[in-house]
């Protein structure tokens, strides 16, 4: 549900903050005022495109930030990176933002230099990321985008959430992709007898020849490092010499000097205290100098030159860039590489080794998982069949009394083309399913995003919301133009499905009539206004006396007559309260 949104600089709006409760909250105004501008920056919010003619002109950045509360849901055990989220809070879960007081903040903004960022809570995401989480959210339905119902592919998932087969859907999907996967386990195994026998016979040589070598991991860095060392053997014998010359117990060595300049140091310190601080210092290099002098005389202690070892270790390098040569992807790959291949080549072996009957076995698997899965496919095609029925018909009626008696609504399914069991099923089954409208009598049905008239499709969305209210997770729905060619007893019925439907959701509505108003629980105005030059829209919460002029407004175009305002204020006791 959205609790608030704060509005700067976005389009003709100044500056602007809202709360909202549950509800049906309608928004009026003149037309012009800037209706559509309120929906298009909850639309820029929950990812729409970011364009910087939304920003204020004569200002550098538009911004919109919203704080939604999160429906309850829970989180499934084992959910994984792979799974398709049920709901808002296994979104937030799978990328890692964490809720709290069960409430995010959504931020947004964009620059005249056409820059545009986004958060959630404090986690910055994509536009892309932003739309799929703001999709658990809110629909928006009519000219702006987050029309769910318009996607083809969403109409299979509220189908099967009204026929209650969600999680037989997900065992389903979950069959499905072992059954894909054998399948390509047994192409790949499939191929002819004497291309296997000659793959299993390089096999069966790489594994031999990895194993008989008795790799180590990193062996070959610490063997280059060796080789490196006893290969420069004379320069670092030499280098080694000549600092130990420089350091030893000689007369004009360092520490002998370091010495007599301690010893001055020292008589230097019992006549003037000053100086101890100096003292103590060069006594720590002298003790430090003293063991250095002492570890690099026993490095050149142990400095050996062994020039069979030398050999060993560049025989042992040599059999090791060879095996990286046959086995990885060059001499200079790391040797994991080649610990990989063997891993491969040791599985195909285990799968295609003489007297294995591993293609037996799966082929077998396979019988088994085609049968379930099209047992299963099928109980699932049967009750689509039969809740597509039942939805046909609930759909009409609805229809019939928001003005529309005449249309025809049906849910289409076609069963997946092809001949065998991996074509004629996909990944949530056998069927095809497709929303199809036919607005006039007479013509055919046509799929449900040709229907031309924004006022249309607003109220086939509210029929379809008002039967998918027990089911789909969305809370928060926005209706614009639903009242466009629509008066009188139609009008007072689309007020009243709205209001119904408001009992478990929370309702914004755009609208022009009196008769749609009155229903509502909460009413915001937008009011265009002039200062000099500079054109704003405000929004503000209309209550009271003020509510019952703009009704009145609405009714007639005149909110001072005492007439319209006893009749605004009589359909607001009727309706408002219901």
């Amino acid at each position: 549900m959205l609790e608030d949104l704060t509005i700067k600089d976005f389009a003709l709006i100044d500056s602007d903050y809202l709360e909202f409760t549950k509800g049906f909250t309608v928004l009026s105004g003149e037309t012009g005022a800037g209706k559509s501008i309120l929906i298009g920056a909850l639309s820029f919010l929950l990812g729409g495109k970011a364009e910087v003619s939304q920003i204020r002109a004569g200002k550098t950045e538009a911004s919109v930030s919203g704080t939604f509360l999160i429906p309850e849901g829970k989180i499934r055990e084992g959910l994984t990176a792979e799974d398709e989220p049920y709901n808002a809070r296994e979104w937030l879960f799978l990328h890692g933002i964490e809720i709290e007081n069960n409430r995010v903040l959504l931020r947004r903004f964009i620059r005249d230099s056409g820059k545009s960022a986004a958060w959630i809570d404090n986690t910055p995401v994509t536009r892309s990321d932003l739309s799929d989480f703001s999709s658990f959210l809110v629909d928006i339905h009519g000219q702006h985008e987050h029309q769910s119902l318009l996607k083809v592919s969403e109409h299979r998932k509220f189908l099967d959430a009204r026929a209650g087969i969600l999680e037989e859907v997900e065992k389903f999907k979950s069959l499905y992709a072992e059954l894909v996967s054998k399948r390509k386990q047994l192409m790949a195994y499939s191929m002819s007898d004497s291309d296997r026998l000659r793959k299993l016979d390089m096999m069966n040589f790489a594994v031999k020849e990895i194993s008989e070598a008795k790799l180590k991991q990193n062996e070959d860095l610490e063997l280059e490092d060796e080789q490196s060392r006893l290969s420069s053997f004379e320069k670092i014998y030499s280098d080694v010499e000549s600092i130990n010359s420089v350091l030893g117990d000689s007369e004009t060595s360092v520490i002998s000097l370091l010495k007599k300049i301690k010893r001055d140091s020292a008589h230097i310190c019992e006549m003037d205290k000053s100086v101890s601080e100096l003292d103590q210092r060069l006594e720590s290099a002298f003790y430090e100098l003293s063991d250095i002098a002492q570890e690099f005389q026993t490095y050149q202690d142990k400095l050996i030159f062994d020039p069979k070892h030398l050999q060993a270790v560049e025989d042992r390098l040599s059999l090791i860039y060879g095996l990286k040569k046959k086995y990885a992807s060059s001499v200079n790959a790391p040797l994991s590489e080649v610990f990989e291949f063997y891993e491969k080549a040791q599985a195909f072996i285990d799968e295609n080794g003489e007297g294995n009957n591993f293609k037996e076995k799966l082929e077998a698997e396979i019988k088994v998982l085609e049968k379930e899965v099209l047992q299963l496919a099928d109980k699932l095609s049967e009750k689509r069949k039969a809740t597509a029925q039942i939805l046909n018909s609930e759909v009409d009626q609805i229809l019939s009394k928001l003005g529309m008696g005449g249309t025809k609504f049906q849910v289409s399914l076609t069963q997946k083309p092809g001949s065998d069991i991996e074509q004629t099923c996909g990944p949530y089954g056998k069927d095809n399913v497709e929303f199809l409208i036919c607005a006039n009598p007479g013509n055919p049905l046509q799929p449900l995003a040709k229907i031309a008239s924004g006022g249309e499709l607003s109220r086939v969305m509210l029929a379809l919301k008002t039967i998918f209210a027990q089911t789909d997770s969305v809370e928060t729905l926005i209706f614009d133009e639903i009242d466009t060619g629509i008066g009188g007893q139609v009008a007072v019925d689309v007020g009243a499905h709205l209001k119904q439907l408001a009992k478990n959701r929370q309702i914004f509505c755009i609208t022009h009539l009196a008769s749609i108003a009155v229903y509502a629980d909460n009413q915001i105005k937008i009011e265009k206004s002039v200062s000099g030059e500079i054109t704003s829209s405000n929004v503000y919460v209309v209550e009271g006396e003020n509510r019952v002029r703009e009704i009145a407004r609405m009714l007639s175009g005149d909110s001072d007559t005492e007439q319209s305002l006893q009749h605004a204020r009589t359909l607001l006791s009727k309706y408002s309260n219901i």
